[in-house]
């Protein structure tokens, strides 16, 4: 009895320092779509065990080479064109030809400045990664006016090969755990040496279907990227025009010639401040001495001249 439940603790002990080992730091959380993983807390890890040479269990992480990444890859869009519900069908359809599928659809409608109600719609789908580039130039495609149709675009890349090779060393030892649990309750002969066994047993297993959960989602969210695409009606965007005069346009176009008149403002000021300033500094202090010696040499001169012509006068 002693000896199993010795066995079974250095068992349970070695599968907590082999799940946290790896994992330095705990795992994130990856949001696609809302969509969340769960994590596996790590425990404090263990010294002194010996078991894991007779086992043969590793704390060793295996990282991913820079030939093997896994990299989840996402894009939204946001595009204006005149049947969004047309373009909406398109897209989807494209997805599914690409091997992919569609996440989720919404048509609805929204209300302009004027009053009238007009289409809108948002479409996601995930396609397959090497294809995305494609899949997002066809999407740009459907716009008549790659300059103005296309209000938004971004694409993001998330690296998690680190996460997933640990959660791949994490299975490995616990699936070696599951084995030695196995055989030590084949080999119980107490019923509650088994139970003890069997309650150790469960909660390996519980762990291994959690971190399988995890590495399936990994592997799925890097084969398929997520497109979500927001398609705008162009009556929605349209701008404000009465007979035949666009004040949007007009009050624009005041609005540039002001920065642009500011900016020449603010070039003078500059200058003046940099360059003008310090040169008339460097000119203007030699001028003031020889401004105020020349009037000092002209006021000596009237002086000698009135008293020269006084003198002359007395005599």
């Amino acid at each position: 009895m002693r000896k199993i439940a010795l066995t079974v603790a250095s068992l349970v002990l070695l599968v907590v320092l082999s799940a946290c080992a790896p994992a330095a730091a705990p795992t994130p959380m990856v949001m696609i779509e809302k969509a969340e993983v769960a994590t596996v807390m790590p425990a404090a890890p263990v010294e002194g065990l010996s078991f894991a040479a007779e086992t043969g269990f590793s704390n060793d992480v295996q990282r991913g080479s820079s030939e093997n990444r896994i990299v989840i890859k996402n894009a939204d869009v946001t595009i204006v064109v005149a049947e969004p519900a047309q373009a909406m069908d398109t897209i989807g359809k494209m997805a599914e030809e690409m091997g992919g599928f569609v996440v989720s659809s919404q048509l609805y409608k929204i209300r302009t400045e004027e009053g009238i109600e007009v289409p809108e719609a948002t479409i996601t789908v995930r396609v397959p990664a090497e294809r995305l580039n494609e899949a997002m130039n066809r999407i740009k495609g459907l716009v008549e006016d790659i300059k103005t149709d296309i209000l938004s675009e971004n694409v993001t890349g998330q690296d998690v090969t680190k996460e997933y090779t640990d959660l791949k060393s994490q299975l490995t030892n616990l699936e070696h755990a599951q084995k030695r649990l196995i055989s030590i309750m084949e080999e119980a002969t107490k019923t509650e040496d088994v139970l003890a066994v069997y309650r150790e047993l469960k909660a390996v297993e519980e762990q291994i279907e959690v971190i399988k959960g995890q590495i399936k989602y990994y592997e799925e969210a890097s084969a398929l990227s997520a497109i979500q695409v927001t398609i705008r009606s162009k009556e929605a965007v349209k701008p404000l025009t009465i007979g035949g005069w666009q004040p949007v346009g007009v009050a624009r176009d005041a609005l540039q010639a002001l920065i642009n008149a500011l900016k020449i403002i603010a070039n003078i000021a500059i200058w003046a401040v940099i360059f003008c300033l310090p040169l008339t500094i460097l000119l203007g202090v030699p001028g003031f001495f020889i401004v105020r010696s020349f009037i000092r040499w002209q006021r000596k001169r009237k002086a000698m001249k009135k008293a020269t012509a006084e003198t002359e006068a007395k005599e």
